[in-house]
This record gives C-alpha cells, sequence and structure tokens, in this order.
C-alpha cells in the first residue's frame, strides 16, 4: 500500500488507534471523534482506493467486505438486534474527510432520520 493517510498509519501501527476488528482484509477501530455512543471504521487493509467513486468493479468485494465486518462486529457486541447504521461518505460535500475508503457503523442510542444537509 502507497497511502499515507492517517488510516494507512493506523494499519501499520505507526500511530495508535483501538482496534477492535481485524482480519486479513479489514481492520476495525474506534472513531476518536464519535457521533454516537458506538462508532466504529471499517476500512480495507490492503488497498489504497480514495473514494468510494474510485472503487473499480474488480475491487467491488471490498465493500461487501467492510459490511460484513461491521455485521458481525453489531453481532458480536450485542447491539445488533437493537439497530445500527453504516455509512460511507465520497467527497468533500459527502462528508468524508479521510481519502481512503471506509465504513462508519453508529450504534448504542437511536439514531433518528438522517440526510437533512447540516
Amino acid at each position: 500500500m502507497t497511502d499515507d493517510t492517517i488510516f494507512a498509519r493506523i494499519i501499520r501501527r505507526e500511530i495508535p488507534a483501538t482496534i477492535v476488528y481485524e482480519d486479513d482484509d479489514v481492520l476495525g477501530f474506534k472513531d476518536i471523534a464519535p457521533q454516537a455512543p458506538v462508532h466504529v471504521l471499517f476500512i480495507p487493509k490492503n488497498e489504497a482506493i480514495p473514494t468510494l467513486d474510485d472503487v473499480r468493479p474488480e475491487q467491488a468485494h471490498l465493500i461487501g467486505k467492510l459490511a460484513l465486518a461491521a455485521a458481525h462486529y453489531a453481532r458480536s457486541e450485542g447491539f445488533a438486534e437493537d439497530g445500527y447504521r453504516i455509512v460511507m461518505n465520497c467527497r468533500e460535500d459527502g462528508g468524508q474527510t479521510v481519502f481512503h475508503i471506509h465504513l462508519h457503523l453508529l450504534a448504542g442510542a437511536p439514531l433518528g432520520r438522517f440526510g437533512t444537509p447540516g
């Protein structure tokens, strides 16, 4: 991986993170500025893809792996039955701040509606 974002540095263990999930392809860690009681980011470990818009068809399986990792984590932590939200932001207007694709898992409280411009 040639990516030098903060997420790549977390993957390489150059900076600390509270890692809560890891397999061969995905790393999950707690967000440092949580937007819900549970806020975990899931990132691909082996491919540096800046935005969702940059995912090529042959990389589509990575999005599924991120979603399955988030669902596994939700079940293992016991909040899947109460519900959770997964979100992927794309580019600045979509709220993306780190340009290494990632999926947000939010849970732990009623999340209400979303989609209203802020």
